[in-house]
């Protein structure tokens, strides 16, 4: 029987509810520990984990020869720690956004490849049946020239919500919609569509006090020629309306939606296949926005770890989402247009 492997848990807020319920029905991972500031949280995860709980992650790292710790605080400290567990775990789980500036994630990345240690960044969605079955045809070339692709986040958080943790909706531990709520679904545009070329956004906060934005907009336009929309708020009421994304080219159409990018809605190509009708009816149900999606990226991570191959969400891959989410708010906040990366022209090398 192989070994199992030990995990820690850092941050025991909402989300590790979903983490620790995904590891307890994993037989190749063991949650020993977990760690929280707030000794309630902590108790009350180290209950359900069956774990020990701990004040200080550093602490509990030494103590417990830990081969994976996932980082699940506020998104303003994930690279922080990360960067601080990195010398004494084999590999780090770090949620959503792994950082809230370029220049923490590149220091994340880097002390990562120092010492060794294997860097996972939580984009769970793109393990949804529906969205594995967009990406194959996508692959398989069916779309032809790609036309468009748009994003509509449309979810309900209110002023409760975010009175909960004094971090939430604040520039300097969260940000706004775009930066956690709507972070996976910009990173599925990106990741479909290729790289961003340029974007124009508008940011508005309209139901909640918050320093960020409960309400946005983005246009982009990707390398490839075809664009791109956002549409992300908060602001639904009375409760979770979509979470969805559309791709659109010459030889096809597909919606995927539901309320957390989880069920094929359209699936028309020109040239049909043999596996559409199958494909059409993809879907899952899940029992809230975080879907199914944690157990296929804690498994994608296992198979890294034991095989050394690349990860589909490795530190340089969770970046390029982050890239884009940063040249959001710097067209909202300058209202210009803003370049992701310099597209050589005019100039002849390389070139006959």
């Amino acid at each position: 029987m192989t070994e199992k492997l030990r995990v820690g848990l850092v941050g025991c807020g909402r989300i590790s509810t979903r983490h620790i319920e995904v590891l307890k029905a994993m037989e190749d991972l063991d949650v020993v520990a977990v760690c929280d500031t707030a000794p309630g949280r902590a108790e009350n995860a180290a209950v359900a984990a069956s774990a020990r709980a701990y004040g200080d992650h550093l602490e509990m790292a030494r103590a417990e020869r830990l081969d994976v710790v996932s980082i699940l605080t506020e998104s303003g400290s994930h690279a922080r720690l990360g960067a601080e567990l990195a010398p004494l775990v084999g590999a780090l789980v770090v949620e959503k956004p792994m950082a809230l500036t370029l220049d923490d994630a590149d220091r994340l990345i880097e002390t990562c490849e120092r010492h060794g240690t294997r860097l996972f960044v939580v984009k769970q969605n793109r393990f949804n049946p529906a969205i594995v079955r967009l990406r194959e045809a996508l692959d398989a070339g069916r779309f032809g020239k790609l036309v468009m692709g748009t994003v509509r986040v449309r979810w309900c958080r209110t002023q409760q919500y975010y009175d909960q943790d004094t971090w939430r909706g604040t520039w300097k531990d969260d940000g706004g919609v775009f930066t956690n709520q709507a972070s996976h679904h910009v990173d599925l545009l990106q990741w479909l569509l290729g790289p961003v070329e340029s974007v124009m956004a508008y940011t508005s906060s309209r139901l909640v006090a918050i320093e960020t934005e409960d309400t946005g907009v983005a246009i982009m336009r990707f390398l490839n020629g075809a664009l791109g929309v956002v549409e992300a708020t908060t602001a639904t009421r009375p409760r979770d309306l979509e979470g969805s994304i559309s791709l659109l080219g010459e030889r096809g159409s597909v919606v995927v939606g539901g309320f957390a990018v989880n069920r094929v809605d359209t699936w028309n190509f020109a040239e049909p296949e043999s596996g559409d009708t199958e494909a059409a009816g993809a879907a899952t149900a899940p029992p809230n926005v975080y879907g199914f999606g944690h157990y296929a990226f804690y498994r994608d991570a296992l198979e890294c770890i034991s095989s050394g191959r690349r990860a589909m969400l490795d530190g340089i891959e969770g970046r390029k989402s982050l890239e884009l989410i940063n040249a959001i708010y710097e067209s909202a906040a300058t209202h210009a247009e803003v370049r992701l990366r310099y597209v050589p022209r005019g100039v002849r090398l390389g070139r006959q």
